[in-house]
């Protein structure tokens, strides 16, 4: 049985929106028949779904980060209380309250019934269920623990979210008190400055050295500002150009990884990923080779992919997996360690469950360390441009009272 998306009327005139599950589109249409229904639209919901995709292409996923969450919490509590696969996908389709959503579930449904695994079925929506989701679901489904890991992924999602939105959070402060005093630079420049320029042109008096710069600065801004715009948007596509070629961005990040400040955030939001991902895999049961993989695809650091790999030969060659990551250099001390520990006590998942909690505590602190340092220096570098801008304005006009007194 497939499953088909539906427009019918009823006795009332009413248009109602569905799926239903039939052998075929005729079939479907006796089915709406039967109900009292008089069919417009039976088709297949892939169909719909393969429509909508390439009429929306580049507009990014059509789950959002906050629906994948849900959904996934959702099949996981309702896979452990015992129902079959076929049956929670379409409670979960029934009760959605997007037409995407319920479409989605109904066309994996149909896939599912067909003989089809689920996560093969997932495959069919690479744009809603990213790679490593898929491999998470194909461990589940391979170890037997599908509703487990289902939850536990549901927990990485969600922390992911949060840890994502507290870092903007942290940060939007500092980029709206960027964005003001731009504004307000550009306007005292554009605007205030040549007012009071007109004053000192009709004096012929000669003006001081940061007057005549800040004029020139002035007059740019307002007659050649658009090739300041061409110019950043050039720089823009030439460094993302650069950095799109594998040798240079693999410079790049072995870079950003010594960066101060941000080389540690970078490090700290990479580690929690990884750590979190092959936590999910080892309870699983995904033997270390194959989890190692999977997690490191999760880093967004080439760097710390680069020695992810390395690691994976190690491992590979007999090396223990603390050793392995320890002589990487790149990963905190503090995983390898609590890795070890594991291997000792032979619970490498709770250390790692452990590793990325207190990772992401410390990547909170860092960036909250980050943005009230930055507060008081983006103030303090507004108020410097500002005192400049009133110099430059000032200084005229006490030389022009020095002279007439």
């Amino acid at each position: 049985m497939s499953a088909f998306r539906y427009e019918a009327i009823n006795l009332a005139g009413k248009t109602l929106k569905g799926v239903l599950e039939a052998d075929s589109a005729r079939a479907g249409r006796t089915q709406l028949r039967g109900l009292g229904l008089t069919p417009l639209v039976v088709e297949l919901a892939t169909s719909r779904l393969q429509g909508e995709r390439s009429r929306r292409l580049g507009a990014g996923r059509k789950l959002s980060q906050r629906e994948q969450a849900i959904l996934t919490r959702q099949l996981a509590s309702l896979l452990i209380a015992g129902l079959p696969l076929n049956e929670t996908l379409s409670v979960l389709s029934e009760q959605a309250e997007r037409d995407y959503i319920r479409e989605l579930m109904a066309s994996i449904r149909g896939e599912v019934i067909g003989g089809h695994s689920f996560a093969n079925a997932l495959e069919q929506h690479p744009r809603d269920f990213p790679d490593i989701y898929r491999a998470l679901v194909a461990a589940g489904e391979h170890t037997g623990k599908l509703g487990i890991v289902l939850s536990r992924l549901a927990d990485y999602i969600e922390q992911s979210n949060a840890l994502k939105q507290k870092i903007l959070l942290a940060f939007t402060y500092p980029a709206v008190v960027t964005f003001i005093a731009f504004g307000i630079v550009t306007f005292l420049l554009s605007y205030v400055v040549p007012q009071v320029a007109n004053v000192f042109t009709s004096t012929k008096q000669a003006l001081p050295f940061l007057t005549v710069a800040m004029l020139a600065l002035s007059d740019y801004v307002r007659h050649w500002w658009w090739a300041t715009l061409i110019a950043v948007g050039v720089l823009v596509w030439i460094v993302r150009g650069v950095l799109a070629r594998p040798g240079p961005r693999l410079s790049f990040d072995r870079w950003l990884l010594t960066a101060p400040l941000a080389g540690r955030i970078v490090r700290g939001y990479n580690t929690v990923r990884f750590a979190s991902t092959l936590g999910i895999l080892t309870a699983a049961g995904v033997p270390i080779l194959r989890a190692l993989q999977a997690a490191g695809e999760t880093l967004s650091n080439r760097a710390m992919l680069a020695n992810i790999q390395d690691a994976i030969v190690r491992v590979r060659e007999g090396t223990s997996l603390s050793r392995a990551l320890g002589n990487t250099k790149t990963f905190p001390p503090v995983l390898v360690h609590l890795i070890r520990s594991g291997e000792a006590t032979g619970d490498v998942t709770t250390m790692l469950d452990r590793a990325s909690d207190g990772e992401s505590r410390e990547l909170e602190r860092r960036t909250m360390f980050l943005t009230s340092l930055l507060e008081p220096l983006l103030i303090l570098a507004m108020g410097g441009v500002v005192l400049v801008i009133v110099l430059a304005v000032m200084m005229p006009i006490i030389e022009l009272n020095n002279m007439v007194q």
